[in-house]
C-alpha cells in the first residue's frame, strides 16, 4: 500500500475500535502508541547499525547492562529495554498485558537522558493515564491495546524514506479526529491548506538562508510548524539548519507537538518546547540549572500561529511589556492582538510572520483600533488575505491570514479577497491547490486583480480611519443581471454588454462581425448555430492551434519527468518543476487560466507521489507486484479481515485489463450488458398478459403480480399445455418468459467465471509486464488524466463562451411589444369565446363585466 492507502486502512480500523470514546481522546492513545512504536524502532535500528544482532539485543539491552543504557541515552536521549520495545510486544502474542504498556512507559521516563529531559519528560502523561479509559478491566483493557498496536504496526518508521510515510499518516490521523471532535478540533490543529499557504508566503521569503530560527506560540499538534520547516527546508542544502520553537498550554496538546517534530526526523538538539500560558509566560527562555548559559531571548526568523480567536486575557500590569508598549494593549475580551503583538515582538528586523485572526481584528474600534492604527503607521501590515467562511473545524467563522514584518520598504498594503477559492468537502470548505497558489503568487508578485486583489496606499488606508475591512478595498461580488430598457422593448443586442466580452474579441478579432450584425449601439444575432460559427472561425482555430503546439510534448515531457526518473526523482522538487512548466507554457496562451491547468496537474499528483514512494523504495520491480486485497467481513457474528481476491500494488487492475486485456474485458462486459437488458424483456412480456392471464398464471408471478417467479413458471407452464389451445397466447408468453430467465441464470454463471479467470489473467499479467508495457501503463496511470484534463480547457472556454453569447441572444429575443402584443391577442380571443358562452341572467352579468375588463365591451 501507499500512504495514502494504508493512512485510510488505519483511520477506518482506528475509528471503528474506538467505539464509544470521543474522538478527540482516542487520538490521543493512537498518536501516543505511533510515538512510541517510532522510538523503539528507531532504537532496534540504532543498535542494529552498532553492529549489536538481534539475538544480542535480547541477551544485553537491559537497564542491568549500564553500558548499553549510557551509549544508547548518549546516541538517541532515551534508553528502551528489550522487554519493553513495541516489537517484543508483539511477539508476546497472547502472553501481552497492558501492564507491559504500564511498566514500560514508567521505565521509559526514569531512562531519558539529562541532556533530552525537554524533549522527552512527560510525553506519554496522556497515553499513560489514559490507558484505563479504553476499557472497565485488565482484560478489555488489553484487549484494546492489542488491537491498536497490532493495528500501528504496520506503519514503516525505519529510514529516511519512512519519515514521510510516518508523518503524512500522522498529519491524516490528526486531520481526521479533528474533523470528528467538534469545537475542540481548534485546540490541536490548523487544515493542512491553511499551513501550506502560510508556508508557501514564508518560505518565499526567506529563500536563501542558510540557517533559520522558526517559532509557534500556539503550536497545537506542530503541524504548522512543520509544514513551515518542511517547504523551506525545499530551498535549503542542509534541512538540519532549521531550528523549531514552540510553546502550548494544554500538556496533552504540547505533547502532540513533542511528538510530531521528533517523528518527522527533526534532531532533538533543534527542537525547543515549552508548556506554558504564551501571552502570560514569554520568553525569554532559560533553564533553570544554567540560567546565564542558556539564556535566549528568542528573536526569530518566521512566526506563525493560529491562536484562539477572540479569548479572554489578563491585560492588567502589562502596560510596560516591551511585546505591547510600542502599540498598545488588547482589551481584556479579546486577546487577538495580544498574541499578533507577541509574534511581531519576536520577530527579527528581515523576518515574517503569518498568523489567523478573525475579521473582527479588521475593524473593530477602542482599543483595538488603536493598536491597528500603530501598526499600519509604523508600517508593520504588509498583506490580509481574507479566506473562505467554515474552512476551520469547530468553527464556521470567516477568517484571515495577515502577515506582517518588521522593517518594509513599500508603504502599501496588500488585501486579497480569497473568500470565494474552495471547494466543498463535506461540512467544510476547503482551499484547493490552486487556491494556494494564486494567493501565494498574488503576495509573491504583489499582484493587483480586479476583484481579488489590490495594493492599497497608506493614504487611502487613513482616508478610511485605519478601517481595513476587506469590502472597503476589494469588491469581489458579482454584478447583478441589468437589462436594457431600449433593447427589452424594440429587441436588439446592446453593444456595451458585447463590451464585457472584451477579452475574447481581442482574441478573436473576426468573431464579431461574423456572430452579429446592425450598426450603431444595438446588433443582431445572425449566426444560425452560434457554436459552429464560433468553432469554425479562423481566429479561434489560430486560439486552438496556439493551445495545442504550447502543450505538444508535454505528455513526452511527464513520462520522461516521472516515469524515467521515478527511482532517484525527489518528489516536492519534480511538483515544482512540473509546475513551473505548466505556467511557462502559459506565457503565451491567451483567455485561459493557468490555475485551472495547475488544479487538473494537483489532482491527480498526490497519487503519483504516493506511487512514485514505493518506488523509490522498493525499485520499478515494485509496479510488477500484487497484493491480496483485504476486505472486512462477518463470519461467525464477528468482523474479520479476509482475502478477496488480488490488487495491484500500484497498477489498477481495472486499468491493466482496460489497455492490455481489451477482448476479454470486453467479452465479459458484452454479457453484462445482456444481462442488464433481460429485466426490461421480461418486463415487455409481463406487459403481454391480460389480467385474465395473470389470474390463469398464478404461481408464476409474484403476490404483487409485477414479476416472475424464475422456480415457478416452468411448473404453470407444464399445466397450462395439457390445454394447448384454449391457453395459445399466455403459454407463448411464459415461454419466452422462462427462456430469458433461463439465460439470465446461465449468463450469471458465465459472468462469473468469465470474470474469475480475468481476474486471474490480469494477475498473471502485471507479474510478467515487460519494460515497455510497464512504461505504457504508467502513462495511462499518471500522464494521461493529467494531459487529458489540460487539453479540455480550450473546449470549456469556449463552451461557456458559446452560453454567454446564446444568453445574451436569448434576453432580447422576445421584446416587450411582442409580450404586450401577444397578450392583447390572447385577451381579444378570450373575449370572443366568452361572448358565444350562455347562461343565467347572473351568469352572462358576470361574463359582460369580465370582457368589459379585458378590453371587450364593445364586442359585449
Amino acid at each position: 500500500m501507499n500512504k495514502q492507502q494504508l493512512a485510510a486502512k488505519i483511520w477506518e480500523s482506528a475509528n471503528r475500535m474506538r467505539s464509544k470514546i470521543e474522538a478527540n481522546e482516542y487520538k490521543d492513545y493512537i498518536l501516543g502508541f505511533i510515538f512510541y512504536k517510532y522510538l523503539s524502532d528507531k532504537e532496534e535500528q540504532w543498535l542494529l547499525s552498532e553492529e549489536y544482532a538481534p539475538e544480542d539485543i535480547r541477551e544485553y539491552v537491559n537497564e542491568e547492562n549500564e553500558e548499553t543504557v549510557r551509549s544508547t541515552q548518549r546516541n538517541l536521549g532515551y534508553f528502551i529495554g528489550y522487554k519493553d520495545l513495541f516489537s517484543t510486544w508483539i511477539q508476546m502474542g497472547a502472553d501481552f498485558s497492558v501492564d507491559n504498556v504500564r511498566v514500560a512507559l514508567s521505565s521509559f521516563t526514569r531512562l531519558i537522558s539529562a541532556s533530552h529531559k525537554k524533549v522527552f519528560e512527560g510525553i506519554f502523561n496522556t497515553l499513560e493515564t489514559g490507558l484505563s479509559k479504553l476499557g472497565d478491566t485488565s482484560k478489555s483493557q488489553t484487549k484494546a491495546v492489542s488491537d491498536l498496536i497490532r493495528l500501528i504496526n504496520e506503519i514503516p518508521m525505519h529510514g529516511k524514506q519512512d519519515y514521510d510515510v510516518l508523518g503524512f499518516i500522522y498529519e491524516y490521523l490528526i486531520s481526521n479526529f479533528a474533523a470528528n471532535a467538534g469545537k475542540k478540533a481548534g485546540e490541536f490543529y490548523t487544515p493542512h491548506e491553511v499551513s501550506l499557504l502560510m508556508s508557501e508566503i514564508v518560505a518565499d521569503h526567506l529563500k536563501g538562508r542558510s540557517e533559520i530560527k522558526i517559532y509557534d506560540p500556539t503550536s497545537g499538534s506542530g503541524s504548522l510548524l512543520i509544514n513551515i520547516g518542511q517547504t523551506t527546508a525545499k530551498y535549503m542544502e542542509d534541512s538540519n539548519r532549521i531550528r523549531y520553537y514552540a510553546q502550548e498550554l494544554k500538556s496533552n496538546t504540547y505533547n502532540l507537538t513533542r511528538m510530531n517534530l521528533v517523528m518527522r526526523g527533526i534532531l532533538p538538539d533543534n527542537i525547543v518546547t515549552r508548556n506554558g500560558d504564551t501571552l502570560e509566560e514569554d520568553w525569554p527562555y532559560f533553564d533553570e540549572s544554567d540560567p546565564a548559559g542558556t539564556y535566549d531571548p528568542l528573536y526569530v526568523d518566521a512566526v506563525v500561529s493560529n491562536p484562539p480567536y477572540s479569548q479572554r486575557w489578563e491585560p492588567g500590569g502589562k502596560e510596560n511589556d516591551p511585546r505591547y508598549s510600542r502599540y498598545g494593549l488588547a482589551p481584556k475580551a479579546k486577546a487577538d492582538y495580544a498574541f499578533l503583538l507577541h509574534d511581531l515582538y519576536h520577530l527579527m528586523p528581515d523576518g515574517i510572520m503569518t498568523i489567523v485572526l478573525p475579521h473582527g481584528v479588521l475593524f473593530r474600534g477602542g482599543e483595538e483600533g488603536k493598536i491597528r492604527k500603530n501598526l499600519i503607521e509604523q508600517n508593520n501590515i504588509d498583506t490580509i488575505i481574507g479566506l473562505p467562511a467554515n474552512i476551520f473545524f469547530g468553527t464556521g467563522i470567516p477568517t484571515i491570514v495577515m502577515v506582517l514584518r518588521q522593517k518594509r520598504e513599500n508603504t502599501d498594503v496588500l488585501i486579497i479577497d480569497a473568500s470565494r477559492g474552495f471547494v466543498k468537502e463535506g461540512k467544510n470548505n476547503k482551499l484547493r491547490a490552486s487556491d494556494i497558489r494564486r494567493i501565494a503568487d498574488t503576495v509573491r508578485y504583489r499582484r493587483n486583480t480586479p476583484r481579488y486583489s489590490r495594493t492599497v496606499s497608506l493614504g487611502e488606508i487613513r482616508q478610511n480611519d485605519y478601517n481595513l475591512n476587506i469590502p472597503r478595498y476589494v469588491d469581489s461580488s458579482e454584478a447583478g443581471e441589468n437589462y436594457d430598457l431600449y433593447a427589452s422593448m424594440f429587441g436588439g443586442i446592446p453593444l456595451h454588454e458585447l463590451d464585457t466580452l472584451e477579452e475574447y474579441w481581442g482574441i478573436f478579432p473576426s468573431l464579431k462581425s461574423e456572430l452579429f450584425e446592425g450598426n450603431g449601439e444595438y446588433v443582431t444575432l445572425k449566426a444560425a448555430d452560434v457554436r459552429a460559427a464560433i468553432r469554425g472561425n479562423t481566429d479561434v482555430q489560430k486560439f486552438r492551434d496556439n493551445f495545442r503546439n504550447s502543450f505538444a510534448d508535454f505528455g513526452d515531457r511527464l513520462d520522461d519527468v516521472l516515469i524515467d526518473r521515478a527511482e532517484e526523482l525527489s518528489i516536492p522538487k519534480t511538483e515544482e518543476e512540473i509546475s513551473a512548466d505548466i505556467f511557462r507554457r502559459f506565457e503565451n496562451v491567451p483567455l485561459l487560466d493557468p490555475y485551472r491547468a495547475y488544479e487538473k496537474f494537483e489532482n491527480h499528483y498526490e497519487e503519483i507521489s504516493g506511487d512514485l514512494e514505493l518506488i523509490r523504495m522498493e525499485g520499478m520491480a515494485t509496479v510488477r507486484k500484487v497484493d491480496p486485497n483485504m476486505v472486512i467481513k462477518k463470519q461467525k457474528g464477528k468482523e474479520a479481515e479476509v482475502q478477496d481476491g488480488w490488487k495491484g500494488h500500484v497498477l489498477p487492475f481495472d486499468l491493466v485489463q482496460r489497455v492490455c486485456l481489451h477482448e476479454e474485458l470486453s467479452s465479459v462486459r458484452t454479457m453484462e450488458e445482456r444481462l442488464s437488458a433481460i429485466p426490461g424483456e421480461l418486463e415487455e412480456q409481463l406487459e403481454r398478459l391480460s389480467e385474465e392471464d395473470k389470474v390463469l398464471a398464478g404461481d408464476a408471478l409474484n403476490d404483487t403480480n409485477d414479476g416472475f417467479v424464475a422456480g415457478k413458471v416452468k411448473g404453470v407452464l407444464k399445466e397450462l399445455k395439457e390445454d394447448p389451445a384454449e391457453n395459445k397466447e399466455i403459454i407463448a408468453t411464459l415461454s419466452d418468459a422462462e427462456a430469458l430467465l433461463k439465460e439470465g441464470k446461465e449468463l450469471k454463471k458465465e459472468i462469473k467465471k468469465a470474470g474469475e479467470t480475468l481476474h486471474l489473467k490480469t494477475k498473471e499479467t502485471i507479474e510478467s509486464l515487460p519494460d515497455d508495457e510497464v512504461r505504457k501503463l504508467l502513462h495511462e496511470k499518471w500522464t494521461a488524466p493529467i494531459c487529458d484534463g489540460i487539453c479540455d480547457l480550450p473546449e470549456n472556454l469556449l463552451n461557456e463562451f458559446t452560453k454567454d453569447i446564446e444568453a445574451m441572444a436569448e434576453k432580447y429575443a422576445v421584446t416587450l411589444n411582442d409580450i404586450e402584443k401577444e397578450i392583447r391577442e390572447t385577451e381579444a380571443s378570450l373575449v370572443s369565446m366568452l361572448s358565444e358562452l350562455t347562461g343565467s341572467e347572473a351568469d352572462m352579468k358576470g361574463i359582460r363585466e369580465l370582457q368589459k375588463l379585458l378590453g371587450g365591451e364593445a364586442n359585449a
